[in-house]
């Protein structure tokens, strides 16, 4: 197992260095993100050992039980799940970033488990850029006004922005979801809300994160090319 995640991992890089190029970026400037869900903390040692910082989650309970037995490996965690209210609690205990903050009602409970922990929360805004029903994320038009709320909490700090555009075979076509997410994130700058920060994009997985590089992504959320396929 080690030897196939060291050689995905290096493939994965060499992807996104050839990506950032082309689009006229550094790859420093695009940090890979190896997420584990349903794979063992040995694939997690593994990804480690190759050199990946990062690790992603998706589930709280499974999170728990992997971060309890690797918390002294030096990665940064990051939650990029659906997030329940009465989940916020174990997150902010584990998470160095949560992706996937899409209610004010979710930031003020975020804000208030950060609370009894004296520690700012960092969160990204996760915006459902094409209105898909079956999918999280504040609509593109309310992603704003909710920065806006968020803004005025004390123990949480918006970062940037997340999405997870509709499934294509040809990755080329998320490409403009991706570009949406950017201007987005443009005009929320131009704004300049007190606390706020909108220096990460989230957004690009195996099947496309080299269109999401091209339009900016700092956040790639990768586990396939990584881990293989789950069972």
């Amino acid at each position: 197992m080690t030897t196939s995640i060291q050689a995905r991992v290096e493939e994965v890089r060499e992807r996104i260095r050839r990506a950032a190029e082309a689009s006229g970026r550094h790859a420093s400037a695009v940090r890979l993100i190896a997420v584990s869900k349903t794979f063992p903390t040995q694939a997690i040692l593994a990804a480690a050992a190759a050199g990946v910082t990062d690790i992603g989650e998706n589930y709280i309970q499974e999170a728990r039980e992997k971060h309890e037995l690797l918390k002294m490996l030096p990665v940064r965690w990051h939650f990029i799940g659906h997030l329940q209210t009465n989940k916020a609690r174990y997150a902010v205990r584990m998470f160095d970033l949560i992706h996937t903050v899409d209610s004010f009602r979710l930031a003020g409970e975020i804000d208030r488990c950060s609370r009894l922990l004296d520690r700012v929360q960092p969160v990204l805004v996760q915006v459902n850029v094409a209105g898909e029903a079956t999918k999280s994320g504040v609509p593109l038009e309310k992603a704003l006004p909710l920065v806006k709320e968020i803004a005025t909490l004390q123990y949480v700090r918006v970062k940037g922005l997340m999405t997870l555009p509709p499934y294509f075979n040809y990755p080329e076509r998320a490409r403009p979801f991706f570009a949406e997410l950017r201007l987005l994130r443009d005009r929320i700058r131009e704004s300049a809300v007190p606390n706020v920060g909108m220096d990460e994009l989230s957004m690009g997985m195996t099947g496309d994160f080299e269109a999401a590089i091209a339009e900016g992504a700092t956040l790639l959320r990768i586990g396939t090319a990584i881990f293989g396929e789950r069972q």
